[in-house]
């Protein structure tokens, strides 16, 4: 047994050492002998072996949160540290006096969901006080934000970021499992009132979820000065990398300047994390933070501390020192700025994996197909790759579940070898998501409640017109089929297939569909008065529906993935027959029709009916799921009578 003694010696001994290491490696290059000669009084142990300067500090207050994000949190929440474990009021000031005094001139209070803690304004308050600090943030969910924001202002927060990933009420309830949508437009509201410029609006921007709000968002600068920053999901899930869900900075700024093509780019700091861009004669501003795109690690002047006392160098590393049982064992402040510095003089140049360090792979691996050994490493990575190249659109696959495999139906790996390469080569615009990730808690089953217009690549008039078009890849001119009377999904030999539809020339396609769920007397009445336990029937299924329709490549697996331009899910009820109606559209510009995704709409909705209802009554039945009309298209057009 190693005594309490011989432990705090060596970590003495680590700490000088990893000074010492850090002094070296600035000595030893040009960079860093800059950084010593000239960042006087800059403290060197906030100065990492690339010269980066630590002066931002984020300060985790809390682990409690009082919402109950989908994708952050199961509903039950999270197995807390014990209170004797965190850090108290006066070890987060002991901490945060010592960092400023090495340098930090920047300390962002941060959860959780800080505002919670009791004595955050005390923090504040305390932290104002220390001489050299000029900036003191808080990042909050906006809850309790016009509540506390007065006595914060005074005690000397002088500035906010909100996060709000919705502008839709019904989706924000469903997201957080919990109300307060209106409450948060009221700190925002209340921030711009007591003269915070500007309000910082932290939307993440995720795939499946809310890229469709981009528009939206932007729109909302117009009347407030707030600053919306569109952050790039950064999918570090279980310590494994997942882009599916991310959307690319260009892919947002390509949308926003289709919509507002007078977009400014605003000049900023050669340090600043963020990408600035304002509409003229908009009250606010947008900006993007590239975290995955784009990393900003060269410049990152970023340390933490979390909840519990441990100093992290990099969100993504998996170092951590504890800085609170040095604190406890009686560590002297040199002690601690030694033990500080090792851990800064240890960070990383970058971040585990940058967001297309794939890239060179796909360039690599459309010249030289893989061979069957490969084939499972090199083709996940191709299909991943799709959803961080906005204007490459891939094809959904299929999971094999009981191995995690990757593959498409009935084909050879060197033959899907030539589909991938044929998808990344092909296809113009949009994305791929393959598969949920099964240790995700994010359930997509319905998010989003409305789906404005979102941008598709279109052929010209002159490509459009006439039965022949031109493939512009090949140059060449390719007569469109004739509709077949044979199965379209099946090859020769009565294997499934997915339809080629490169040969057909994009028109304009729309679906409706429809289903009716019989509730029974009791459910109706309930669903009717908005009595349902799990929140309100009828709104919750019109998101699940529009959700379903963005999602049905993922869900049937020979479905191409198609950019939708317009959702709409409707429901009413119906007196008679104690049931809910569904009625659902779907518009799209493109080569194929969009009935897959009008039914899944309506089969998603109804759905949603049935679970949100089923505690009241199992006596549901959904029927009349049918394809009500359809429009454009080489088979014409159709109704039912």
């Amino acid at each position: 047994m190693i005594s309490k003694e011989m432990q705090q010696r060596r970590r003495e001994d680590e700490g000088r050492e990893g000074f010492s290491s850090t002094q070296k490696e600035l000595q030893s290059s040009g960079r860093g002998r800059f950084v010593l000669e000239h960042a006087a009084p800059f403290s060197a142990f906030l100065v990492d072996s690339f010269g980066r300067q630590h002066n931002y500090l984020r300060i985790s207050l809390t682990e409690k949160c009082n919402l109950r994000c989908q994708y952050c949190m199961p509903e039950e929440g999270v197995q807390l540290t014990p209170k004797s474990e965190l850090l108290t009021t006066q070890e987060i000031i002991t901490l945060a006096r010592l960092f400023v005094k090495e340098g930090v001139e920047k300390i962002r209070l941060t959860g959780g969901e800080p505002l919670i803690r009791p004595d955050v304004v005390d923090i504040v308050g305390q932290l104002c006080k220390l001489e050299g600090l000029k900036t003191i943030a808080v990042t909050t969910n906006g809850i309790n934000l016009t509540r506390l924001l007065p006595r914060l202002k005074e005690a000397g927060l002088n500035a906010i970021n909100i996060s709000l990933d919705t502008l839709v009420p019904a989706k924000f309830e469903f997201i957080v499992r919990r109300k307060g949508f209106h409450k948060v437009m009221e700190g925002i509201h209340k921030a711009t009132e007591l003269g915070y410029r500007p309000v910082k609006v932290n939307c993440v921007v995720m795939r499946g979820f809310n890229e469709d709000e981009v528009l939206d968002f932007v729109d909302f600068t117009k009347d407030l000065p707030v600053d919306v920053r569109f952050i790039e999901y950064m999918p570090f899930d279980g310590n494994k990398w997942n882009f599916k869900k991310m959307v690319s900075y260009k892919e947002m700024l390509d949308t926003i300047k289709q919509r507002w093509p007078e977009l400014e780019k605003l000049p900023c700091e050669t340090s600043s994390t963020a990408k600035s861009y304002k509409v003229p004669h908009f009250q606010g501003q947008i900006s993007f933070i590239t975290s995955m795109s784009e990393h900003f690690c060269g410049s990152c002047n970023r340390l933490r501390i979390t909840a519990d006392g441990n100093l992290k160098v990099c969100l993504f590393g998996n170092s951590e020192v504890s800085l609170r049982d040095h604190l406890r064992s009686g560590a002297s402040e040199e002690e601690l700025i030694h033990i500080i510095g090792a851990a800064v003089g240890r960070k990383k140049k970058q971040h585990a994996e940058p967001a297309l360090m794939s890239f060179p792979l796909c360039q690599d691996g459309l010249q030289n197909p893989p061979n069957s050994k490969q084939w499972g490493h090199t083709f996940s990575h191709l299909l991943t790759l799709t959803a961080s190249l906005p204007k490459q659109k891939g094809k959904a696959s299929m999971k094999n579940k009981p191995t995690g495999q990757l593959f498409l139906p009935r084909t050879h790996p060197e033959k899907q070898w030539h589909v991938a390469t044929g998808i990344l080569q092909t296809q113009l615009r949009g994305y791929c998501v393959l598969q949920k990730d099964p240790s995700s808690t994010f359930d997509t089953k319905c998010l989003d409640a409305s789906v404005g217009q979102v941008p598709v690549d279109c052929q010209s008039k002159e490509e459009r017109s006439g039965s022949d078009f031109h493939t512009r890849d090949l140059g060449s001119c390719t007569k469109v089929p004739r509709a077949s009377d044979n199965l379209t999904h099946t090859d020769e030999e009565g294997r499934a297939t997915m339809v080629d539809v490169g040969g057909k020339p994009d028109s304009r396609r729309s679906a409706v569909a429809g289903a009716v769920v019989l509730l029974g007397e009791k459910a109706f009445k309930m669903v009717r008065e908005n009595q349902m336990k799990k929140g309100d029937v009828l709104a919750v299924a019109q998101i699940a529906g529009i959700q379903g329709a963005k999602l049905t490549s993922q869900l049937i697996p020979l479905c191409h993935n198609i950019p939708l331009y317009h959702v709409e899910v409707s429901l009413s009820l119906d007196e008679a027959r104690h049931a809910v109606v569904i009625r659902s559209s779907c518009h799209t510009w493109g080569r194929t029709g969009v009935e897959m995704e009008a039914l899944t709409a309506a089969s998603l909705a109804a759905l949603t009916v049935y679970d949100m209802c089923k505690a009241v009554t199992h006596d549901i039945v959904i029927q009349e799921l049918k394809l009500l009309s359809k429009t454009g298209g080489q088979r014409g057009d159709f109704s039912r009578v």
